[in-house]
């Protein structure tokens, strides 16, 4: 695998991981106040509805962060005869 093969699993993970923390924070509070239930179709459409947007925030900065000079340099991307 190439560095940039890395960089693509590692920033897809931390999106994951930004994505449950966020869709947690959400549905934390309208669990409380029994908004909806545990299991629930809201708890579902809570967490459907933040991937979606995680989903289109992270490609948009994807494109953002692929093309930085900065991120380009930092981690060797401009060179994939490393593996």
């Amino acid at each position: 695998m190439q560095k940039k093969d890395w960089f693509g699993i590692g920033y897809v993970s931390i999106w994951v991981v930004i994505w449950g923390s966020i869709a947690s924070f959400i549905d934390f509070p309208l669990l409380n106040t029994n908004v909806y239930s545990p299991g629930s179709i809201g708890q579902l459409t809570t967490f459907v509805v933040t991937a979606i947007i995680s989903s289109i925030v992270a490609i948009w900065l994807f494109g953002k962060a692929i093309n930085s000079s900065f991120v380009i340099s930092a981690l060797g991307l401009d060179t994939d005869n490393d593996n």
